[in-house]
C-alpha cells in the first residue's frame, strides 16, 4: 500500500469535501481518500503506485485545484 498527501485549493464546505472524495475514489487503484477542509490536505491510499495525474484530474473534475503533492 502507498499513501500520498496532496494540498487542494478551493474547498469551502462539507459538500466540497464530499465531491472530491467521490471523484478521487473512482481513480483506479485508490482504496481510500481522506480530506480535511480546514487544512486543504487530502490523503489518498492506494493498493499500488498511485497515478498523480489521474488524482489531479479527478480533483479538477470535481471543480478544485491540486496545488502540489505534499
Amino acid at each position: 500500500m502507498t499513501t500520498t498527501t496532496y494540498t487542494v485549493r478551493g474547498m469551502t464546505c462539507g459538500h466540497c469535501v464530499s465531491s472530491i472524495k467521490e471523484e478521487v475514489s473512482e481513480v483506479t487503484g485508490v482504496s481510500g481518500v481522506e480530506v480535511e477542509l480546514a487544512t486543504g490536505r487530502m490523503t489518498v491510499t492506494a493498493r499500488d503506485r498511485l497515478d498523480d495525474g489521474a488524482v489531479k484530474a479527478a480533483v479538477e473534475a470535481a471543480g478544485y485545484e491540486v496545488v502540489a503533492p505534499s
